[in-house]
C-alpha cells in the first residue's frame, strides 16, 4: 500500500481527505498519515501570499523530510466586498491560529452592516502534491455562496457554520460529511487531486 503524507495535524482533514480518496481511487490503495505519524520536524512558517504558495511550503518541507510523497492544502474564505480577505490568513484572522469561533466572530462583526446583497464569499483551497522525484502539482476548488447573519449547524469547521453555497438551503456546517464532500471547495479540489493520484503513484 503507497503511504502518503498530509502535512497537517488537523485529524478531521485526515479523516475528509482519506474518505475522499477512498471513494475515488477504485484500484489505488493509500495509507494516508498525518504529522503527529511521523517523526516530528520544525514546521515552516506559512508566509506565502497566495494560498498555492503556502500548500506547497508545506508540501516540499513533509516530502523532503520524510521521503515520502506529501499532500498539503492551504485554504480559506474570500469575501468580496473585503477584498478577497480574510484569504490566507482565515485560520488566524483574529490574531491567533486555529481559534474558529474568534475568526468567525470576528468576520461577523466586520460585515455586520453590509446587506445581504453584499455578503458574496467563497472558500477557496489549492491542494499542492510533492513528490520524492522532485514534481509538483497543484490542483484548485471553489465553492461560491454568501455569508449569514449568525452561525448555523453544528458540522464541519471554520467557517462552516456562517457559510451558505450557491443553490443550497443548509449551511455547509448543517450538511453531512458526504453531502458537504459533493459540493465544497475541498471537496472539489480533493477529487482533482485523487486523479493525479491515481496517475503519479503506482497501483497496489
Amino acid at each position: 500500500m503507497n503511504k502518503v503524507l498530509l502535512a497537517t495535524r488537523n485529524r478531521k482533514k485526515l479523516v475528509e481527505l482519506q474518505r475522499i480518496l477512498d471513494g475515488s481511487l477504485g484500484a489505488h490503495r493509500i495509507a494516508l498519515l498525518g504529522l503527529d505519524d511521523v517523526e516530528e520536524y520544525p514546521e515552516l512558517p506559512e508566509s506565502g501570499l497566495t494560498f498555492g504558495e503556502n500548500a506547497l511550503i508545506k508540501a516540499r518541507e513533509g516530502c523532503r523530510r520524510t521521503g515520502l510523497p506529501t499532500i498539503a492544502d492551504d485554504s480559506g474564505i474570500a469575501v468580496d466586498a473585503l477584498g478577497g480577505m480574510p484569504g490566507v490568513f482565515s485560520a488566524r484572522w483574529a490574531g491567533r491560529h486555529g481559534d474558529d469561533r474568534a475568526n468567525l466572530q470576528l468576520l461577523l462583526d466586520q460585515i455586520a452592516d453590509l446587506p445581504d446583497e453584499h455578503r458574496s464569499a467563497s472558500f477557496v483551497c489549492t491542494v499542492a502534491l510533492v513528490l520524492p522525484s522532485g514534481k509538483e502539482h497543484l490542483v484548485d476548488g471553489r465553492q461560491s455562496g454568501r455569508l449569514l447573519r449568525a452561525p448555523r449547524g453544528e458540522g464541519g469547521f471554520g467557517y462552516d457554520p456562517i457559510f451558505l453555497g450557491d443553490g443550497q438551503d443548509r449551511t455547509n456546517a448543517e450538511l453531512t460529511p458526504a453531502e458537504k464532500d459533493a459540493i465544497s471547495h475541498r471537496g472539489k479540489a480533493l477529487r482533482e487531486l485523487a486523479k493525479l493520484v491515481a496517475k503519479v503513484l503506482p497501483p497496489t
